[in-house]
């Protein structure tokens, strides 16, 4: 990339492993998935070659695998770590998937995956014409000796005005760092238009946190396997320090009125739904996770934030989850 603005922006892509490593859309044989497991190796220890190599092979002998071998494949030509990542075979690749198979659970996210890679191509351009603007005004600059001259001595004046400022920035830095909310807190609210968690005690704001919410988060959760995040009042009912996402805080879903509408409509209203933090083994993602909605319908945060969520959330505290 040629800008520190695209790290946020292919977040969804440095989230690749979860892609990769995590729950699945399919259930097929033992054979499939063992070579499924090789393709993944194979990525993880940067031998992208092979691990195409190895989903086509997947595409050839297990058409009906084929779905997400593609979107594999489209994640890794695109994967920040590849250096001869191709975006055009990533959008190949997701076109496909959207084409052969229109019925598979992999078809949002593969739309989701050319929206955004057109839009970073689009950015590319753009930043392109502006890189070659701003060589322009800097060989312009330099053609003006005397103006450079006075900037500089303006510069070097900012400079100096900032470095006497410094001290009372890492003062503040470090006072703003020791205000630890005290809790506890009795009502956790969660705003899924916001992507925000805000923890509340007797009506006052203790803390705010972002978050990631399921991978379908429009509208409330009505069935199981929909990724889709609840919407209602709730309790926090148990939590588990031993979770594959590093920490968990169980939310009393489905309630009885998640249970009446489920079972009007013939349907699971499915249930596990957590606050909880990334998946074990991917914390170095930090807040990069909040860039897109990976989860199955649960509300995460970092590992960090879990954390300070736990010590202030007792267990019976009221959890409101708003559209």
């Amino acid at each position: 990339m040629t800008s520190k603005h695209h790290i946020l922006f292919f977040a969804c892509l440095i989230l690749a492993p979860l892609y990769l490593c995590g729950c699945g859309h399919f259930n097929e044989g033992s054979r499939v998935r063992e070579t499924f497991s090789e393709a993944n190796g194979l990525f993880s220890q940067g031998d992208y070659t092979s691990s195409l190599v190895k989903y086509q092979q997947i595409i050839d002998t297990y058409p009906a695998a084929g779905d997400r071998a593609l979107f594999e494949m489209g994640i890794l030509y695109a994967y920040p770590g590849n250096e001869q990542r191709q975006y055009q075979k990533s959008l190949e690749c997701f076109q496909k998937l959207i084409k052969d198979f229109p019925e598979s659970g992999f078809r949002k996210d593969s739309e989701m995956m050319i929206f955004n890679i057109n839009n970073v191509i689009a950015k590319d351009t753009t930043i392109t014409a502006q890189q070659l603007q701003t060589e322009a005004l800097r060989h312009e600059l330099q053609s003006r000796g005397d103006e450079i001259a006075s900037l500089q001595k303006r510069i070097a004046a900012l400079e100096q005005e900032v470095r006497s400022k410094e001290s009372d920035i890492a003062t503040l830095k470090k006072e703003s760092a020791a205000v630890i909310p005290k809790g506890p807190a009795d009502r956790i609210l969660i705003e899924k238009k916001e992507r925000r968690l805000t923890l509340l005690t007797k009506g006052k704001l203790l803390k705010t946190y972002q978050i990631a919410l399921g991978g379908n988060p429009d509208g409330a959760k009505e069935r199981q396997g929909d990724n889709k995040t609840p919407e209602g009042t709730y309790r926090i009912d148990s939590k588990n320090k031993n979770s594959r996402f590093h920490l968990s805080l169980h939310i009393s879903y489905p309630n009885e009125r998640d249970k009446k509408r489920a079972k009007e409509r013939g349907v699971s209203p499915g249930g596990d739904i957590m606050i909880h933090g990334i998946k074990n083994g991917f914390s170095w993602v930090g807040d990069l996770h909040t860039e897109v909605d990976w989860t199955k319908g649960c509300i995460a945060v970092t590992d960090e934030e879990i954390e300070e969520i736990d010590r202030l959330v007792p267990i019976g505290t009221i959890v409101d989850i708003r559209p």
